[in-house]
């Protein structure tokens, strides 16, 4: 089976895919801070990994098409932060709605969401775009937060320290490694503080949470192996709930 990036097909050869068998993936990211080490865009470059790795899990049994990267999304714990840009959820919420409907009168099957950003509005609003989708086509995405999924990751991850830390900077490392800042990161302090923990505590904020420089975890740590095992697994993860998804599990 094939593996096709939709931006860079033609009218022609889409019509002639077996849209009926193809599974469409969408990388949703964002642009929000990341620590004084890493890019605004780490989220984005998370997810199109988990994109193609998802692609490259499935291509044995389906064509895939993967979609540019959606990046504008809720980013409000970041909004201190200088570069973060965030909309409303509900704008994320339908645009990935009208999408899916765009989709699915194509005859496409399935529209799968690989996602990485772990923002609770962001999450919000794609689990409501997931909900009773449009035109009947079936929605994948895999919520990382979930403890059946986080066992499946990394130490740091688990912890929920895992903002701008070793998890996702090894994940940049592995996929662009030249928008790393290694001279910085070398020089931070861990930061154990549990993002997961602060939200479920009431935080709002990074700064809140305990990260005034929006970075968790143990950024020093990175490890450009440790990135390509965390992509590997992630597109296991979102593989696994794109066949779920077709009853095929």
């Amino acid at each position: 089976m094939s593996i096709h990036r939709l931006a860079e097909m033609t009218w022609e050869e889409v019509r002639d895919l077996d849209r009926a068998a193809t599974v469409v993936i969408l990388p949703v990211g964002s642009m929000e801070a990341h620590g004084p080490h890493l890019p605004l865009s780490t989220d984005t470059i998370i997810a199109e990994a988990m994109a193609r790795s998802c692609a490259g899990a499935l291509a044995g049994s389906h064509p895939v098409v993967l979609l540019p990267p959606l990046w504008p999304t809720h980013a409000g714990f970041a909004d201190a932060f200088p570069g973060t840009v965030s909309v409303m959820p509900g704008t994320v919420t339908a645009m990935i709605r009208e999408m899916a409907a765009s989709l699915a009168a194509q005859d496409f099957p399935v529209l799968a969401i690989a996602n990485a950003h772990l923002d609770p509005g962001h999450l919000a609003s794609l689990k409501a775009a997931c909900t009773d989708p449009p035109g009947g086509i079936r929605m994948a995405f895999v919520d990382l937060r979930r403890r059946a999924v986080a066992e499946r990751l990394t130490e740091e991850f688990r912890t929920g320290a895992c903002h701008a830390g070793r998890f996702e900077g090894s994940v940049v490392l592995a996929e662009q490694p030249d928008l790393m800042r290694a001279h910085v990161a070398d020089d931070l302090k861990p930061n154990p503080s549990s993002i997961s923990d602060a939200i479920r505590s009431g935080a709002r904020s990074f700064a809140e949470a305990g990260g005034p420089r929006a970075y968790f975890g143990w950024p020093a740590q990175a490890t450009a192996e440790e990135g390509h095992d965390t992509v590997r697994e992630l597109g296991v993860l979102l593989a696994e709930a794109v066949r779920d998804a077709l009853g095929e599990a």
